[in-house]
């Protein structure tokens, strides 16, 4: 599994989020200061100022919602949770393909996320286009408050706006474990094993399935 998508944020918390990305006289700033030199051909949006108030209230709860998560966490096996910014795109934007940079200064990206944000009816377009398996290409355009998590390394883009407004909050995740691929069969593993726990209860025989799923963690773990 290359990715997954989940709720992450109640409705209420998110219809909040989105009254105050509403408000007049933000600190937006062009979007194009924080992509690099490739990157920034490509990208036309606008993205909060990331020092401020508001800015570090969003962010911040994603954060700890992700973190917190126990299905993020199996899937993500995650570290740390960095470089998150807040992202508005109005008609016209859009970011062409491209990968994103394996390093910022804050830390390794294993994995990139999407945050909705938006009401579905609020914009047209803007989808996340994300290519895997060679030639294959996935759209997401989620409802608000629910996360798409995907490789770092794959190719991506956001398809333009056409109309309306488009918020989302982006960030990345550094994990215990490097390969997309161990992360996958790990992944798989416990949760296996979780369906059989809850099915059957607790056995010898998956406390071992168990024990090897911890110590493959340890052995594959960076």
């Amino acid at each position: 599994m290359e990715f997954i998508t989940h709720p992450l944020l109640p409705v209420d918390e998110t219809q909040d989020i989105q009254q105050r990305l509403l408000a007049p006289n933000l600190p937006w700033r062009d979007g194009r200061l924080t992509a690099g030199d490739q990157a920034s051909l490509v990208k036309q949006n606008h993205q909060l100022d990331p020092n401020s108030d508001l800015t570090l209230s969003i962010t911040n709860r994603i954060s700890t919602a992700l973190t917190n998560d126990p299905l993020i966490k199996s899937f993500t096996l995650v570290r740390k949770v960095h470089s998150l910014l807040v992202s508005r795109s109005d008609s016209g934007d859009g970011y062409g393909w491209h990968v994103d940079n394996p390093f910022s200064r804050y830390g390794r990206r294993d994995l990139s996320f999407t945050v909705f944000l938006s009401d579905d009816d609020s914009y047209q377009g803007g989808s996340l286009s994300i290519q895997s398996g060679g030639d294959k290409t996935t759209e997401f355009r989620l409802s608000p408050g629910q996360v798409v998590v995907y490789p770092s390394s794959l190719l991506h883009c956001v398809q333009p706006v056409v109309g309306g407004t488009r918020f989302v909050c982006v960030g990345w995740i550094e994990s215990y474990v490097k390969s997309a691929e161990d992360r996958s069969l790990l992944f798989n593993l416990d949760a296996g094993a979780r369906g059989l726990l809850a099915r059957h209860g607790r056995s010898d025989e998956l406390d071992l399935i168990f024990q090897s799923y911890t110590n493959a963690i340890r052995r594959l773990s960076s």
